[in-house]
């Protein structure tokens, strides 16, 4: 737990996306006696946004001297065509040793770029992970996730990723409670599951085209059952391979991770709304067990359900 204030500095670049230049200030802001958050430029002067209209900061480079965490929104990757542009570089030098790195999107571009993510592991929006294995090879690129905390250094994926992220940073410092407070406030779940595999644009079946949709909307309806590759594979029609290439095709995860999800899902929304003990939430979600639930929910969320239960229960 941290008990000063936490400066955190947002350097934002030539061609910054407004919404996620604003993401620390709506998340840590929120929490004005634990997070100071000010916004620089490499050289003080004002910036174009991805948008119509500039960002004219109060703080110069010198705001990165003094900051605990360095948050870095998407900017124009262009600036990068030359390689890392002089003002930036030596901006970043102003950084002190042992602050924290924060990128949101492909604002990892710049930590990049600069050699900071070396031998990390990192990750960005899915759309440009191929560009950024190609650009930065000694970089672990995960392009599944929706962020990675690596200690000093964190990276998000696109856009909304770099709330959870920041709310993330929020759970680490402070606790779920705080996190959870935030997320209420800003009307965003507090943690959300799976990847960005989820998010991926797949092709649409065509009309008439066999697909898993409808063998997905039956399992939904029969969570309870044992639900195994086989049982989905037959309701579908398919051999079990056949269904297995096309279900992680149109889902982006697997049918055993689906499922899985889904009776997470199920459980959750369960412990908020009912009063069901969790050995009866567990054997109507398809868990079997307490104990299966558990161990599901803390790999997936990081809480027990009586935990989680006490949390988002909803009271009359």
């Amino acid at each position: 737990m941290q008990s000063s204030i936490h400066r955190i500095v947002v350097l934002a670049l030539d061609g910054v996306y407004p919404f996620e230049l604003g993401i620390a200030h709506r998340v840590f802001g929120e929490l004005p006696d634990r997070y100071e958050v000010v916004t620089c430029t490499p050289d003080g002067r004002p910036v174009r946004s991805s948008s119509d209209f500039g960002v004219a900061p109060d703080h110069g480079p010198d705001a990165l001297e003094r900051a605990d965490s360095v948050v870095i929104p998407p900017f124009d990757l262009r600036l990068l065509d030359d390689g890392l542009p002089a003002a930036t570089a030596t901006a970043l030098a102003r950084i002190r040793p042992g602050a924290r790195l924060v990128s949101l999107c492909t604002g990892g571009f710049l930590l990049g770029a600069a050699g900071l993510l070396d031998g990390r592991p990192a990750t960005t929006h899915w759309a440009l992970a191929d560009t950024f294995r190609r650009m930065f090879p000694r970089v672990t690129v995960d392009p599944d996730v929706l962020f990675i905390d690596d200690g000093d250094v964190l990276t998000s994926a696109g856009a909304v990723s770099g709330v959870d992220l920041c709310l993330h940073i929020v759970r680490r410092d402070h606790g779920s409670e705080l996190a959870n407070s935030i997320a209420r406030r800003c009307v965003i779940p507090p943690w959300r599951e799976g990847g960005q595999a989820q998010y991926i644009e797949q092709p649409v079946p065509a009309a008439g085209a066999s697909g898993t949709a409808a063998t997905r909307e039956w399992a939904l309806a029969h969570l309870d059952r044992p639900l195994t590759l086989a049982d989905l594979a037959a309701h579908a029609g398919m051999s079990s391979r056949t269904f297995a290439r096309r279900f992680t095709e149109e889902a982006g995860v697997s049918p055993g991770r689906w499922v899985v999800q889904q009776r997470v899902h199920q459980a959750r929304r369960l412990l908020e709304s009912t009063d069901l003990s969790v050995e009866r939430i567990a054997h109507d979600v398809g868990f079997g067990s307490a104990i299966s639930l558990r161990q599901h929910l803390n790999a997936l969320i990081g809480v027990a359900p009586l935990a989680y239960r006490r949390t988002f229960r909803t009271t009359a």
